[in-house]
């Protein structure tokens, strides 16, 4: 077509839609971003690896169309080090609900307390996740009309750049040709008339879905408030609990997403929640008691003293010998006894093979003291604290549940093998019933010691006996016992809880122990704190 004015009016015409056609918008459907580049690949993988996030998105795409994009935006926000919201206007209008929800989970002060639970553990994220599950279906649930008109928004946008490319094809192919054409520049008015149509469309479609999500922001907040409080709670309780049995950092790592959510859905219901406070206030006393034993020392630490013993000198005078000039301070000093020392006092923890915990769990042990604590409570808190005790000096564990004659069950921890927090949990739920006999768990922990003597040559084991009732034993047993205690060399702890008839002098249990306590208020850690010192 030549330079005419009928050109240089179809050129004038459809100008404004050129640049439409040659630089469409780029629109992103993901609302928050993070710096690492990592972040991304963790994602793929923690969602690709966990079945309920899996079945989570399936769920909620069939029913609100990207609504995965909206479960990996909350992820990114929850594990990213500094999750970033992207521009509203570089996202894709049809998931601008998806980031008004994101929006206000991350203006919520319990957000920044949930990533601080969550960021840098994609198990902790997805489980934040999950936690958020439930008000996220009811923010799409309540906002269906709004993503609706969002959809609506971005197929009209799509109808106009695909108008805006009409225009200068029709252009294109008027300007081609030889000399003008009526029929062709036709085409580029109706090309332009139907651009502008499809322009004002896509304005009000947009601007209907504006309006529309303005007036649900607020809602949106409100429910991402009580979302992430939820979620909170529900990430501070997976944290307490897995701290209160005994699942560290290294551990909680370690896990496959689905047995790390097993796991806390089985620490989050029945009898289990409702110990962990006394399981985790056993283990900080039990921690506060070896840290007070000072190692190669007998007993627990009182203070300082005066004196030449070289097994107990404090660091501080140690660190003369470094310096010439004062080594023969030191040496005179010792040869006058006035080195400083560790002060201890108390026994000499001899124990050095396994440590075996025998749990009474007959009927009676189901009694609840104050604060609704039951016995049963104490005494396997007391044992989870004396297999950390085990673990902590490498020493062999085993916990024996027993309660009527002939029916007991053993749990062995080697102290060379790594103990699963399943394993330790199936100890600490099992529950036998019946009566009570001492001579079935005893005779066992025995056995046990016997076996661990004959492989390792290993002696001076540690027996704990835990128990609400008073049962006889026969004499014949009796003498059997004192003879294999002899022969190993172990140290029998009796617990009484709950019954001072069972620790009282010349009881059953009393011949049976070196060392018996009783256990009134089963509240009280501290009762159990000499065998911490002494174990």
């Amino acid at each position: 077509m030549n330079e005419a004015p009928e050109t240089a009016e179809l050129i004038r015409r459809a100008g404004p839609w050129l640049a439409r056609s040659s630089a469409p918008a780029e629109h992103r459907t993901a609302a928050v971003l993070g710096d690492d580049p990592f972040d991304t690949a963790t994602r793929h993988e923690t969602f690709e690896r966990a079945t309920a996030l899996r079945e989570l998105a399936a769920e909620l795409e069939a029913r609100h169309p990207g609504a995965a994009d909206l479960l990996a935006d909350v992820f990114t926000a929850a594990h990213a080090a500094r999750p970033r919201l992207r521009a509203r206007e570089a996202m894709d209008p049809a998931r601008l609900p998806h980031h008004a929800i994101v929006a206000a989970l991350l203006e919520t002060p319990a957000f920044r307390e949930l990533r601080g639970l969550a960021a840098g553990d994609p198990c902790a994220a997805a489980l934040a996740v999950l936690a958020l599950a439930p008000e996220l279906r009811r923010i799409l649930e309540q906002t269906g009309r709004e993503q609706d008109l969002a959809r609506r928004a971005r197929e009209a946008e799509r109808h106009g750049a695909e108008a805006a490319t009409a225009v200068a094809d029709a252009l294109r192919e008027a300007v081609g040709g030889a000399a003008p054409a009526g029929a062709d520049a036709e085409a580029v008015h109706r090309a332009v008339r139907a651009a502008e149509r499809a322009d004002r469309v896509a304005r009000a479609s947009a601007r209907d879905a504006d309006r529309a999500l303005t007036a649900v922001v607020p809602g949106i907040r409100a429910a991402a408030r009580t979302a992430t409080e939820r979620a909170v709670t529900a990430a501070r309780t997976e944290a307490a609990l897995l701290r209160a049995w005994g699942v560290g950092a290294a551990e909680k790592e370690r896990l496959p997403f689905d047995q790390r959510l097993r796991l806390a859905r089985r620490m989050g219901t029945g009898r289990l929640v409702r110990w962990a406070d006394l399981i985790g206030r056993f283990r900080q006393m039990a921690e506060g008691e070896r840290s007070r034993k000072v190692s190669g020392a007998s007993g627990e630490l009182v203070g300082v003293t005066l004196g030449d013993d070289l097994s107990r000198v404090v660091p501080s005078e140690l660190a003369h010998l470094g310096l010439p000039a004062l080594r023969a301070v030191f040496a005179a000093r010792h040869a006058a006894g006035e080195l400083m020392l560790y002060d201890h006092r108390g026994e000499r923890a001899t124990g050095r093979g396994a440590i075996i915990v025998c749990v009474d769990t007959s009927h009676s042990m189901y009694e609840a003291g104050p604060g609704g604590v039951t016995r049963e409570a104490w005494a396997k808190a007391c044992a989870l604290a004396l297999f950390d005790q085990a673990r902590h000096a490498r020493r062999d564990f085993a916990g024996i549940l027993f309660s009527s004659p002939g029916r007991h069950q053993v749990f062995r921890f080697p102290a060379g093998e790594p103990a699963a927090t399943a394993d330790v949990m199936e100890f600490a739920e099992t529950f036998l019933g019946g009566g009570t006999s001492y001579e079935t768990p005893l005779g066992a922990a025995a056995e046990l010691l016997d076996r661990e003597h004959d492989r390792t040559g290993r002696a001076h084991g540690d027996i704990v006996m835990i128990t609400d009732d008073e049962c006889a034993v026969t004499e014949e047993w009796l003498r059997d016992w004192r003879t294999t205690r002899r022969r190993l060399g172990f140290r029998v702890f009796g617990v009484a809880v709950g019954a001072p008839h069972a620790a009282g002098e010349d009881s059953v249990l009393d011949r049976l122990c070196d060392n018996l306590r009783a256990v009134e208020d089963l509240t009280d850690v501290r009762a159990a704190a000499g065998l911490f010192r002494l174990i």
